[in-house]
This record gives C-alpha cells, structure tokens and sequence, in this order.
C-alpha cells in the first residue's frame, strides 16, 4: 500500500512536468518556496528504513541547486524570506535552503556542497542535541525494530507485545509506536524511551553523541557569513504536547543558548515536527511574542507575496528523500496545486 501510493503520487508529478502547465506559468508560484531537509547521506541498504523520507543523497542535493540555479530562482536567506513575503511580487522566485535537527552529517556532507556553490542556508537548533542531553527517541526505535525480531513496550500501563519477523510487520509496529510516542508528554516520552532502553541495551547519550553535532562543530559553521542559526526549541518535543507556559519557556530558552554558545542573534524558529499535530494557534501568536520574525512549519505550500503569508506560519515543502526526480522538484515548488493531476498541498489556517 505504502509503494502503491508513493507510484502514484511520482505518476501524477511526472505527468504534471509534461503538461508544461505546473512550471511555465509565471502566475503561479507566489513569491518563492522554503526547502526543507534533515539528514544528508548515502543511501542505505537494507529494506527497513522509516525514515529515508528525511534522508537525501549528497548527489541529490548537489543536483537540486545546480537546477534551481538553472531554473533561475534566486537563492535567498530567511531575511530574506521575510522581506520578499511583504512586497511586491518580484520577477524571480526565490529558494531558501533549510536544514532541522543539527545532525553530525549535515557538518561532514551537506556544509562542503552549500559552501562550493557559495549558498545561504538555516540550520534550525533543538539545542539540547549539542549539549549531549537530547534524546533522538525515533532513532532509537528504528535501532530497535531494525534488530529484533519481537518487541514488547508497556502503552498505557499494559504490557504489548509484536511480532516483528518481516520488513512489513517492522513498518506497521514502527509507525504505530511512533505515533503513540510522539503524543507523549515530555516526562512520559522519557519514561517510555527509557524502558525501551533498558529492555534492548541501547545506549542512548551514545547515539545522541555519534548523530549530532556539538557546540564546536557549530561554532565552525558560524564563521560564515552564509550561515543562519535559527531556533527548534530546546528538547525538540511538539508544541501540543507541552502547556502553554513550558512551550514559551521552550522556545525562549533556546534562543538564549544558541546566543551565548554562537554570539548569533536568533531570529528565525521551525515548530518541532512542524505538522498540523505539533502546533496550534496558540503557538502562532507566542512566536511573534517571543520576537521570532520568522516561524517555519512542515505544512507544504509556496510563501505569496504582498503579506498573504502569516510570518510566523510560514509552509515549507519537506522534501523526500525517497523522490529523486528534479522534473518532480520543479512541478512541487511551481505552486500549481490547483492542476487537477498534481496532489493538492494543504495550506496554513492560521
């Protein structure tokens, strides 16, 4: 079903790109688009892999802005971004190239291909990862059901158990818990990422060290001046699953960090997860109370021109790394969602 769906949706992107009609207008595709990505590596063998839809190749990412820069957009920072979305439409679209998470291969594999092309780009910070106390619980629980062959965790005070024998028994369990574990309170994730654990002798601090990168990997990164620092919090966790007090704090306490350890400003924010699960309104209004410029979703859609984008709701497409197709990349960021053979992106309410 899941192989299925994905031919499809390539289907539709690749008839989208022969129509013509979803890249040669000009009167579609607002002011620009914001990028997302999150890991940058080599594709890896094996059939379990939940999230390769946030892993893109070092080739693909070379080949992306070598035809964005054929495709004559203009590649921007999130200044940028913000000011572009206030004024009259330009006559060249802009890109802005975003990266969520800190990981250790975005300093190793991403930085060389961004700085041989001389681009900006934003790195959105959950600064807990840095600091060595962040805890990558779906790294741990892809890890996990890699591995095993059953798998037991206690959900709501009653023990479970699965049988994990194939690659579609390991996707059906893992995307079941992940689904439980992201609603899960702070307290409550650590709890359950700690009993998963102990029962499978993961050492947790370990993967955190090995993934991510730290202070001085960042502070590298500082020293150019095509870098933007931006906020993800401090622990990385949905805005839905904190009070609204704990949420602020979350978002303000960051800022604060990523100053004192990079003498960088922080002016830009993504909302952890970015879906239309992980924040509310609520979060809109206190990122421009925390004095964000800027707040970035998950939520696919092209930034308008003219203030037609709420700032601190901003879409950006996530690109799959599981899609490998620049014809599709063109139709994606073109805008034209309203062409009946193209999936129509949902657009922010807020």
């Amino acid at each position: 079903m899941r192989s299925d769906s994905q031919f499809l949706t390539k289907l539709k992107l690749e008839v989208g790109y022969f129509t013509g009609r979803a890249w040669q207008n000009r009167d579609v595709g607002g002011a620009g688009v914001i990028l997302r990505f999150v890991r940058i590596l080599p594709r890896r063998s094996g059939a379990f892999h939940p999230l390769q839809a946030e892993e893109v190749t070092p080739r693909f990412l070379d080949r992306s802005i070598r035809a964005l820069k054929r495709w004559k957009y203009d590649f921007v920072t999130m200044d940028e971004v913000c000011r572009r979305a206030v004024i009259m439409s330009q006559r060249r679209r802009f890109v802005a190239l975003t990266f969520d998470g800190a990981y250790k291969d975005f300093i190793t594999a991403a930085y060389p291909i961004l700085a041989r092309h001389h681009v900006p780009f934003t790195l959105y910070i959950p600064t807990a990862f840095p600091d060595g106390v962040g805890e990558p619980w779906q790294l741990a629980l892809e890890k996990i059901i890699a591995k095993e062959k059953r798998f037991g965790l206690m959900i709501n005070r009653e023990e479970q158990h699965f049988q994990i024998r194939t690659v579609e028994q390991k996707y059906e369990v893992y995307e079941y818990i992940e689904s439980w574990m992201r609603q899960l309170s702070p307290p409550d994730l650590t709890a359950a990422l700690g009993d998963l654990c102990r029962r499978y002798s993961i050492d947790l601090a370990a993967l955190s060290r090995e993934t991510y990168m730290d202070w001085a990997d960042l502070d590298k990164l500082a020293a150019d001046p095509m870098a933007t620092f931006g906020s993800a919090t401090v622990n990385y966790s949905p805005l839905s699953t904190l009070k609204d007090n704990v949420a602020l704090r979350e978002m303000t306490m960051a800022n604060a960090v990523i100053d004192a350890a990079l003498h960088r400003s922080v002016k830009h924010f993504a909302y952890p997860f970015g879906d239309r699960d992980s924040f509310r309104r609520a979060h809109v209004v206190m990122a421009e109370e925390a004095g964000f410029a800027s707040a970035v979703s998950t939520i696919a859609g092209i930034v308008e021109a003219e203030g037609r984008t709420n700032l601190r709701a901003l879409p950006r497409i996530a690109w799959d790394g599981r899609m490998r197709s620049l014809r599709a990349m063109r139709v994606i960021l073109s805008g034209a969602a309203f062409d009946p053979v193209m999936p129509t992106p949902s657009k922010p309410d807020f």
